[in-house]
């Protein structure tokens, strides 16, 4: 789904979500059906390449079906892009293994019509070897208590990332992408970990601050937030039950 227009995933009332409109259309064909069930509660304006979902049907229909019947009863903003079977009341929230996001930064001194809901732009000379340094701290099983923001309320904030890779566009110089793959995220904890990044790059932060502000568990040592519209959930690694039917498409 493009999130320019949702608030978010997760239903909210008198708000779009894609939630929503997601048992909207499961509803149209089936009443009686119960879901769905996400995986990751994507903010308002993020996008996402693989959510994962699960909702339980009373009507018999194969994945094919269900794939080619939802779309017709979805918005041009959200598309079910595979389906399969899985045991009834199945939580694809609690299965999860691995999740891989990617942030995309747009280096213009001149905004892009064409770019504007799905990166950040940035004006500023960055130093993009000095953010690639700085992303080695991130690598590793550490409390990331200072890259949350204060609606998060969990008590546990230790989380391990995998790695984290910064990349230029082959196809348009001007974007780069720093893509951060790990067990699982805290609230806001992509877009603050980018915001500090970029705050290095163009030398308004010194190197080591992610470094610091990990040691020190403080948010205020870290830098901005970076805003939603240049974030995507590429990637969701679920650990599926055996009873697990064929993907359709194959």
């Amino acid at each position: 789904y493009d999130g320019t227009s949702f608030a978010g995933w997760a239903s909210q009332r008198d708000q779009r979500t894609v939630e929503d409109v997601l048992r909207g259309a499961i509803l149209a064909l089936d009443p009686k059906g119960v879901g769905p069930r996400g995986t990751s509660r994507t903010d308002a304006g993020v996008h996402a390449e693989s959510q994962m979902a699960a909702f339980d049907a009373e009507v018999p229909m194969p994945p094919r079906g269900w794939v080619l019947a939802l779309n017709r009863h979805l918005p041009e903003d959200v598309a079910v892009r595979e389906a399969r079977s899985v045991p009834v009341g199945f939580a694809p929230r609690f299965a999860s293994k691995k999740k891989r996001y990617r942030y995309d930064l747009l280096l213009d001194k001149v905004r892009d019509p064409l770019l504007c809901n799905r990166t950040w732009r940035i004006g500023y000379d960055m130093d993009m070897e000095r953010m690639a340094r700085e992303a080695r701290s991130i690598v590793g099983t550490h409390d990331f208590a200072a890259f949350r923001s204060a609606g998060d309320e969990r008590a546990v904030t230790v989380r391990t990332i995998h790695s984290v890779e910064i990349t230029q566009s082959t196809m348009d110089a001007r974007v780069w992408s720093v893509a951060v793959e790990g067990s699982a995220f805290l609230y806001n904890m992509m877009r603050i970990l980018v915001g500090t990044l970029s705050d290095v790059a163009r030398g308004h932060l010194p190197e080591g601050t992610i470094a610091k502000a990990l040691e020190a568990k403080d948010r205020t040592l870290a830098g901005a937030t970076a805003p939603a519209q240049g974030l995507t959930l590429v990637r969701i690694d679920l650990d599926l039950p055996p009873e697990t039917g064929a993907p359709w498409p194959p």
